[in-house]
């Protein structure tokens, strides 16, 4: 009797496992549905996204837009570490690396295996300390995980973050100008050259300037009939050779950041295509849209084009029913 029990108790627990396990996937295929593109190329060895934290240094050669010298800026440099700290310990990791997961069935953002970490005790603000100024990209933000992070640590110690989200061009020009405490953002050239220049320092208890600490995945993005027949593709620069031969409508971000600097690099050479808008003047398929990612998503969606984008926001964009919040 005993035994009947247990079988039918195992196969009402397996009904239920199974009964869940549909559902995650009708509303995923709900989700999917309601857009005209969809994930075609990932998780190739040239399409992982790394993110840097980086604090800005509070002596460094400030600027106006028109490239005149800046001499009364005041950077937080005890909010800037604060939150760096609190962003390279064990809590925030693991907010880092569980976010997502429970909305999504799947994560998105990875933590490097040789990420710097923090043990450091974390100040409480005051009243000259408790704004930190956070200038990032837009996969970032629109990711949800910056919006994720903030009311954590903010509760905790005290602080407000203002964030304010461009592509890495401008989030890196934003700290140039004298507007950011810190940045956050995914593009190693250009983070390379904003140290270079003397905009960012080594923080005590750390080794470098760019602190390199998580990652995510470009994915190659279009129409669900792929016309160019990009997902057979054995590499994503045969992929995006396909999309130029057959003169396939891209979206392009245009806006030099990370996302636009790693497309760039993808197209065949022979092409002649760059960061500057000139480049593409000739290809009529080539959009180049000097847009946030939000925006070119819409656009691909809407035209049912080809388009690169980080995976965490086009996500984030599929849960949406195609909006980013």
């Amino acid at each position: 009797m005993k035994t009947a029990k247990r079988i039918v108790s195992l196969l009402i627990a397996l009904m239920l496992i199974f009964a869940f396990a549909g559902c995650g996937k009708d509303e995923k295929k709900e989700e999917d549905d309601k857009l005209a593109i969809t994930i075609l190329y990932e998780q190739d060895d040239s399409m992982i996204n790394n993110y840097s934290l980086l604090a800005v240094n509070p002596d460094a050669p400030f600027v106006d837009a028109d490239g005149n010298a800046v001499t009364d800026v005041k950077i937080n440099t005890v909010g800037a570490k604060a939150f760096i700290d609190w962003m390279l310990s064990d809590e925030g990791f693991d907010l880092i690396k569980n976010y997502g997961f429970e909305e999504y069935g799947e994560y998105l953002f990875y933590l490097k295996d040789d990420a710097p970490r923090s043990a450091a005790e974390i100040p409480q603000a005051t009243e000259e300390t408790k704004l930190i100024r956070i200038s990032t990209t837009t996969s970032v933000n629109d990711s949800g995980l910056l919006g994720y992070l903030k009311p954590v640590f903010e509760e905790k110690y005290g602080y407000e973050l203002e964030i304010v989200s461009a592509g890495t061009g401008k989030a890196l020009n934003n700290a140039r100008y004298g507007n950011a405490d810190l940045i956050l953002v995914h593009s190693k050239s250009q983070e390379e050259t904003f140290v270079s220049e003397g905009f960012a320092y080594v923080l005590e208890g750390y080794e470098t300037e760019r602190l390199n600490f998580m990652y995510n995945y470009f994915v190659l993005i279009g129409p669900k009939d792929d016309p160019a027949k990009v997902a057979q593709a054995p590499t994503v620069k045969d992929a995006f050779k396909l999309i130029s031969d057959g003169g396939f409508t891209f979206i392009s971000r245009g806006d030099k950041s990370g996302t636009h600097t790693k497309e760039v690099s993808l197209w065949d050479p022979e092409l002649g295509i760059t960061a500057e808008a000139e480049s593409v003047e000739q290809y009529e398929w080539y959009q180049y849209s000097n847009a946030g990612m939000g925006v070119c998503l819409t656009m691909a969606n809407e035209q049912g084009a080809y388009i690169l984008s980080d995976k965490a926001t086009f996500l984030t964009f599929r849960a949406n029913g195609g909006v980013i919040e």
